[in-house]
């Protein structure tokens, strides 16, 4: 019986573009238990081009832990393909052993105990390595930056990103796009983007009162490199002020703006690009769209929902590879590039095992100087816990209970409301809880925790609306994040259903009622993108609950029904 990657392969050949990728070495390396440096970095360097691609790592500077999702569901045509299998079914259909280092690497299950045995991940001073080692292999490698870099730690708050500027820039990427890094407010942008030594790319960044191109924000690049003109075209987070404050970039209009990416395909082939690399923060499933609507794409980087795949997926003659989040995977893609197209690829995900790779020395003196300052209050510890505290899933995670009880309690609410961000490092049973651990799940420039009044019809209305922002069958309606956490309220949600009827059966938790449509209910949330928000900031109310709880056990939630699967 043919094998899936053998399928994959047999397919791709049959258009004429041949494709492989070096996950299998380190999986089956992982079953032994026995990796190494050298073994993590094996490459059989192919074609002309190298690409190196990061993203997604929300301001992590330093080792940690980081649970992959159990439930991704995909809708439409992305019902039950990756990334939208998880656990046993995504091992089984990469061939993954169970207990391997990549099993613990790309899933869930087991992952406490794994965590014991294997040890934290990521590191920008590993991922240097990293790094160094594929451009000691292949000099011109171009290193890009997928976006959401400036944001999501204690460092990239206190410092409005310059912290991660500052290392960022010595591991000199070649370009970067954008998303998280606008909610530090354009003005901030500006002075940040000043002071980058490569490009800061957005095709769909627009000037909002002439909706015309941004001038701070070039929407390609052209690289020579392998005796390759190779056109890097960049796509910033598209539904920026709908899942963000537009307030805090007025100046700015985002988009998905295929069209203009059609032309910008068009522009830089004519121009003599003989191979186009889309540096995206769109997210899987409309990167996949993309890739079938824009034609003349090579090969796409895809950012923001955070996927990590070991192998490229395929639509038509464009790879699409995601690479994570959190600092936790490097992607190497190696391209042959022939007589102006694209001939084959070759691709490696890289596990940022932090015990295995040793940090480079200059860029770890780079991230202690930045967080020199702030080390003390960073690891002051306010707590433990004997659960582990994980954040990805698409209807809740035990971060998030922790902060939704954290509202109710303290906020002297009936309801709390969490935003369905993916961010955040995991913590695993026995560890302490640090200040910079809250701040890591936590840290926004919008962090306030209102405290207001709700009728039971509008909390529906709410989470309709989140809903269909996750599973419209439609990825370009798909506008990011998770289903909204919810604290002291249970419901139905039938994610086969359309907009407006996906949401059932809900009910206040505390007494065991239904919820009323004409009642008012007290609500606490945080990280309302409405400006003029007031309440105290949502890391010391978090801070203030994990102190009174002394140690956490989070028990499981099953709040959420879950139907139309």
């Amino acid at each position: 019986m043919i094998s899936r990657r053998d399928f994959l392969q047999v397919s791709m050949a049959a258009s004429a573009l041949v494709g492989g990728s070096g996950f299998g070495n380190w999986a089956r390396l992982g079953a032994q238990q026995a990796l190494t440096q050298d073994q993590l970095l094996e490459f059989d360097t192919f074609g002309n081009v190298s690409l190196i691609h990061v993203t997604d790592i929300h301001g992590q500077l330093k080792p940690l832990h980081f649970r992959e999702p159990s439930i991704n569901i995909g809708v439409g045509a992305n019902k039950g393909v990756v990334p939208h299998i998880t656990g046993a079914d995504f091992r089984a259909a990469y061939g993954i052993a169970d207990g391997s280092p990549s099993h613990y690497a790309l899933s869930s299950g087991d992952f406490s105990a794994l965590a014991q045995a294997y040890g934290r991940v990521g590191g920008l001073d590993r991922m240097a390595t990293v790094i160094n080692a594929i451009r000691a292999d292949r000099p011109d490698a171009i290193l890009l930056d997928g976006g959401d870099t400036w944001h999501g730690s204690y460092t990239c708050l206190k410092t409005q990103g310059q912290d991660m500027v500052n290392v960022m820039n010595a591991l000199k990427p070649d370009a970067m796009t954008f998303h998280w890094e606008f909610t530090l407010g354009s003005e901030r942008v500006q002075e940040l983007v000043e002071q980058l030594p490569f490009a800061a790319l957005g095709q769909n960044i627009f000037d909002a009162e002439w909706d015309e191109p941004a001038e701070l924000f070039p929407p390609y690049k052209m690289f020579e490199r392998g005796g390759t003109k190779i056109a890097v075209i960049g796509q910033a987070f598209p539904y920026m002020p709908i899942a963000n404050p537009g307030w805090m970039f007025p100046e700015y209009a985002f988009g998905l703006r295929d069209e203009n990416m059609a032309a910008m395909v068009a522009e830089v082939r004519a121009a003599g690009a003989e191979c186009v690399v889309l540096l995206s923060h769109n997210g899987f499933d409309v990167d996949k769209k993309m890739a079938g609507v824009v034609p003349g794409i090579d090969v796409i980087l895809s950012g923001h929902t955070h996927d990590a795949l070991p192998e490229p997926v395929v639509v038509g003659q464009t790879i699409i590879l995601p690479s994570g989040s959190n600092g936790k995977f490097v992607s190497r893609v190696d391209l042959d590039i022939r007589d102006g197209k694209m001939m084959g690829y070759r691709t490696k995900l890289i596990p940022i095992f932090s015990d295995v790779i040793t940090p480079d020395p200059e860029v770890a003196k780079v991230i202690d100087a930045q967080r020199a300052p702030y080390e003390a209050e960073m690891a002051e510890v306010i707590g433990q816990t004997d659960s582990v505290l994980y954040r990805r899933g698409n209807f809740n995670g035990t971060w998030d209970d922790v902060i939704c009880d954290a509202l109710l309690s303290e906020r002297d609410a009936e309801i709390a409301l969490s935003p369905g961000v993916r961010w955040g490092p995991s913590i695993i049973p026995g560890q302490d809880i640090t200040r910079e651990d809250i701040f890591g799940v936590t840290s926004m420039s919008y962090g306030e925790a209102y405290r207001t009044e709700m009728t039971g019809e509008f909390l529906k209305v709410v989470l309709e609306d989140v809903a269909d922002n996750i599973f419209n069958p439609d990825p370009y309606y798909q506008q990011g994040g998770d289903m909204v956490r919810t604290g002291g309220l249970g419901y139905q949600i039938d994610v086969s259903k359309p907009q407006g009827a996906r949401i059932s059966d809900m009910t206040l938790l505390k007494t065991g009622e239904a919820i009323d449509p004409a009642w008012s209910y007290v609500v606490a949330g945080w990280a309302s993108v409405n400006e003029g928000t007031e309440g105290p900031m949502i890391w010391d109310v978090v801070e203030d609950h994990i102190r009174k709880q002394g140690t956490l056990t989070v028990e499981d939630n099953n709040s959420v029904k879950v139907v139309g699967l």
